[in-house]
């Protein structure tokens, strides 16, 4: 039985090995990030995958309905969403929802109710866009692995890196994955005041804005996605690696199944060479597009968060960075929910 709300306010959980003991004033302490060391995690293996969208009505009755207002961001990616409630949503909304998702990239549905729900709920509601992404590495929620803890407060300060001018870190979430994710959910518990917002980028812009002949220099590319350095610095510090890092091989430029546009694979986060290249040439290339994706200001846009505010988009066309532009005396405390998809399709 999924816990009440006051469970999850007042529930108290073991402190990890690697935190001090659980600070006072937690808004939500059920999902304070919990370590295990002993928690180990066997090898992702293949699987089928139908995207929910594929069974979506185009015009989304379900979802978008007389009372809900929508108001786009950016012409290229971005919507906000206010007048429905994702934990209302039957199954043909969320896989309205995933249509949805594919088409803005990014969808921020606000004053929702999804903390309150319930892990069970939480993670059945994710789990309808494919198997949930057990982290290796990340906090997650004693007995609910599938939930992968973004925490930040002054004794746990990992994001702000003394050898680094930036925070800012361009990644689409675990590309390193044989099947990588789609529809993500990300859901804020507590926040500083002003700051902690998240950027996007759509990989699908990123691709239209290079040249006919440059795109044809990228097909057929492949490039390999680690998850070695994760699991290194997690090591380094402590922290635990429930799954032993891989390394893997997708496209360089990928299709989406449901709305057929085709969108860079690239990231800095993960991506670490082009298959068959030499390292000189590999590293001019995936340079050049990292440049080219962090540049691309007219095809960012910024996420912030109100209070009820969940993020959903499709990791498959967009890369994302946290902002640490706010004091480490503020906390900040946040939740996803990873489903994967299918093997990244060729363009």
């Amino acid at each position: 039985m999924a816990p009440s709300v006051a469970d999850l306010k007042e529930t108290t959980v073991p402190a990890p090995a690697d935190l001090k003991a659980k600070p006072q004033g937690l808004a939500y302490p059920f999902y304070y990030p919990y370590y295990d060391h002993n928690e180990k995690f066997p090898p992702t293996e293949l699987f089928e995958h139908s995207d929910p969208g594929a069974q979506a009505d185009p015009a989304k009755p379900n979802l978008l309905n007389a009372n809900v207002t929508t108001r786009n961001i950016s012409p290229y990616l971005g919507t906000e969403i206010s007048g429905v409630q994702i934990s209302s949503l039957s199954k043909e909304g969320l896989n309205e929802l995933a249509l949805f998702a594919a088409e803005r990239k990014v969808l921020l549905f606000r004053d929702q109710d999804f903390k309150d729900i319930g892990p069970e709920r939480q993670i059945e509601i994710a789990r309808h866009f494919g198997p949930i992404q057990r982290h290796p590495t990340s906090g997650n929620v004693q007995n609910f692995p599938e939930f992968h803890v973004v925490y930040r407060d002054p004794e746990h300060d990992i994001l702000r890196r003394p050898n680094r001018t930036s925070g800012v870190q361009w990644h689409s979430d675990i590309s390193y994955e044989k099947q990588p994710p789609s529809t993500t959910f990300f859901f804020i518990l507590d926040q500083p005041s002003v700051g902690g917002d998240t950027l996007f980028l759509s990989q699908v812009e990123a691709y239209n804005r290079l040249s006919p002949e440059f795109r044809k220099r990228l097909e057929g590319l492949r490039a390999v996605h680690s998850a070695v350095e994760q699991a290194e610095f997690s090591r380094q510090r402590g922290g635990v690696v429930r799954r032993e890092p891989v390394e893997t091989e997708h496209p360089l430029v990928r299709r989406h199944p449901l709305t057929g546009e085709r969108a860079l694979y690239v990231n800095s986060g993960f991506t670490r060479r082009i298959v068959g290249y030499n390292k000189e040439e590999s590293d001019n290339l995936l340079n050049f597009l990292f440049d080219h994706q962090a540049k691309g200001a007219d095809f960012h846009i910024r996420a912030n968060y109100h209070p009820g505010t969940v993020v959903v988009w499709d990791n498959r066309v967009t890369a994302h960075s946290a902002t640490v532009d706010f004091d480490n005396t503020f906390r900040r405390h946040a939740v996803r929910l990873t489903p994967q998809a299918e093997v990244p399709i060729p363009a």
